[in-house]
């Protein structure tokens, strides 16, 4: 007797099912987009880096939607941080 395993394929990450999980890495502002002052903070080393709240999250992550709220002006390291690529999905896994 033989035994079929069947896997359900993972579900595809969209900005509906994202949660954020990238929005709780430290982000180093390497170059200038725009990203407003408030968000800004300076690490322990003089880098200036997005901010982070007292939860751990991004500042300018909404917690509503869990969506950026500088989305056109986020920093280049968020842009090159791709959706469903093996660093998200390794992100993904470390916080579930």
């Amino acid at each position: 007797m033989t035994i079929e395993v069947t896997t359900l394929p993972e579900a595809e990450i969209t900005c509906a099912n994202c949660k954020a999980c990238c929005c709780r890495l430290e982000v180093m502002l390497i170059t200038e987009t725009g990203v407003p002052e408030r968000y800004i903070d300076i690490d322990s080393w003089g880098g200036r880096v997005m901010a982070r709240l007292d939860d751990g999250w991004c500042a300018a992550l909404d917690r509503d939607t869990l969506m950026c709220s500088i989305y056109e002006k986020r920093p280049l390291i968020c842009r090159e941080f791709e959706m469903g690529e093996y660093e998200c999905i390794a992100e993904r896994n470390d916080n579930l």
